[in-house]
């Protein structure tokens, strides 16, 4: 029962006032084993990528429900970015999500029971300009930490970004068209689709003075490379129900 719960069953919608994605190169050989199996990474030029991404959210509900009870809040999220074949030779694209802080404890309890994202609570805050946001995020586990401010009005790449044009970068601005979730007890994908209005990200720099997820073991050793950093405002935002597939059927498919 448990495991039914989180394959998102029913749709949701949300309203982003704004998404803020910065995201990080890392080699190849440190994201994979973050990956369960059946996915593989999305890579470029021998890299792979992890986005942190941050958005002011509003209106979060099942697809039935009206405005008014939905969730407003704030969300840190740490997503890889993936790719999974499906038992049909589909190809996705995607995002697979390693922990999400949320600053409500309603929606740290819901994300919890109905999804695999691993919400933590988190207080934040935020100082939004016209040219520029501030957002520092504090966790009681130190993880979640984040303290940055973004510059709304310079556009250009981080110096060092392994993307040589803005065009290589959008391809990694997330969020991409699905989340994958992974069912430990059945060994199974969960591929939850989602759709968005118009999408234009908008490239920033962004000043980090702290990432706390980096300072987990497995980074130990390894500089993260800020490959490019996005901004967008104002996007109603829609997943639709989970599906479910049999990853450890796959495999023994292959294998025979």
């Amino acid at each position: 029962m448990n495991s039914l719960l989180r394959r998102h069953l029913i749709p949701i919608q949300a309203h982003f006032d704004f998404s803020l994605v910065l995201t990080y190169a890392f080699p190849e050989h440190l994201l994979q084993p973050l990956l369960p199996p059946g996915l593989s990474l999305d890579t470029y030029e021998g890299f792979g990528f992890l986005a942190i991404a941050m958005v002011q959210t509003r209106e979060l509900r099942p697809v039935l429900f009206p405005k008014v009870l939905g969730q407003r809040f704030f969300l840190t999220g740490y997503r890889i970015f993936a790719r999974y074949q499906t038992p049909a030779g589909r190809r996705l694209r995607g995002l697979r999500i390693l922990r999400s802080d949320a600053d409500r404890w309603s929606m740290v309890a819901g994300g919890n029971l109905f999804t695999h994202y691993n919400y933590h609570r988190c207080d934040a805050i935020i100082d939004e300009a016209a040219d520029r946001i501030r957002v520092s995020v504090t966790t009681s586990d130190a993880i979640g930490r984040v303290d940055l401010t973004a510059n709304l009005m310079d556009t250009t790449l981080p110096a060092g970004s392994p993307f040589p044009t803005m065009r290589d970068a959008r391809r990694f601005a997330g969020p991409l068209q699905f989340t994958f979730d992974y069912e430990r007890e059945t060994g199974a994908i969960v591929a939850i689709q989602a759709t968005r209005t118009t999408w234009m990200p908008t490239p920033v720099a962004v000043d980090v003075r702290r990432v706390a997820f980096f300072d987990q073991p497995i980074f130990k050793g390894c500089t993260p490379i800020l490959a490019a950093a996005f901004h967008v405002k104002d996007i109603d935002y829609r997943w639709e129900r989970g599906i479910s597939y049999a990853v450890r059927e796959i495999a023994r498919e292959m294998a025979s």
